[in-house]
């Protein structure tokens, strides 16, 4: 890796302030100074920056319990982001691995490693997500086997896959779906004459929300969670 890009992927300095500080000879190793951006740091060096010892940081990985109201969007739009929810370094570097409409809530994934996200939402790894769903009208087990069988959605040239759908009460259900189509589980329950009052992702994957994390609150994965989607 470049002197300049560790040094940025260390600290929360961007690129031109890392070349500011090699440039006024800020940044050692062990064999003295150090004053080129584009010095290759191996796994030998020791670099330091005003004596202190610089590490790069590994990826972060973090759920969040989404409130309604936020955006999944690295920028404020009509509504502010999600990402004003979180405390971490260099914020502009993470994305949001499985969005969420605005007046939806629940489990959010947001990371800095692409590659991981492609396992999460990549439509053909086919990754599992469950929410929690209350409805305007009440269902049933016709219900049931019609997302079991796959719903037509409109405008759309196939079904979709088959669906689990659990009948909680009436006019509550937990669905558990493997696809991420534009407003999906609100147009599946379109599709069948139903109105979804309230939506909340409760899982994705091997990942499921904590129940003592309030809305708005987030914490980093776990090893085991993370290794759940490699």
């Amino acid at each position: 890796m470049r002197l300049d890009k560790f040094i940025c992927e260390s600290t929360e300095l961007t690129r031109s302030e890392a070349k500011n500080v090699i440039r006024k000879g800020m940044i050692n190793n062990q064999a003295g100074t150090l004053r080129s951006g584009a010095y290759k740091v191996t796994a030998d060096d020791i670099i330091e920056m005003k004596g202190q010892v610089l590490k790069v940081r590994g990826f972060r990985y973090l759920m969040l319990n989404k409130p309604p109201g936020y955006i999944s969007s690295n920028v404020d739009e009509q509504m502010p982001s999600l990402l004003n929810l979180i405390e971490i370094e260099k914020k502009q570097n993470v994305f949001i691995a499985g969005r969420l409409d605005a007046d939806t809530t629940g489990l959010v994934l947001i990371t800095d490693d692409g590659q991981w996200s492609h396992q999460v939402t990549s439509p053909r790894k086919k990754c599992e997500k469950r929410y929690r769903v209350h409805l305007q009208e009440s269902v049933d087990q016709s219900t049931v086997k019609q997302f079991a069988e796959g719903i037509q959605l409109k405008s759309e040239p196939q079904p979709c896959l088959p669906a689990k759908l659990e009948l909680i009460t009436e006019t509550e259900v937990l669905l558990t779906i493997s696809e991420g189509k534009y407003h999906q589980v609100k147009r599946m329950f379109a599709a069948v004459g139903n109105l979804v009052t309230k939506l909340h992702r409760e899982q994705i994957g091997n990942v499921q929300l904590d129940a003592d994390l309030a809305l708005g609150e987030s914490r980093f994965l776990t090893e085991q969670e993370i290794n759940g989607f490699k």
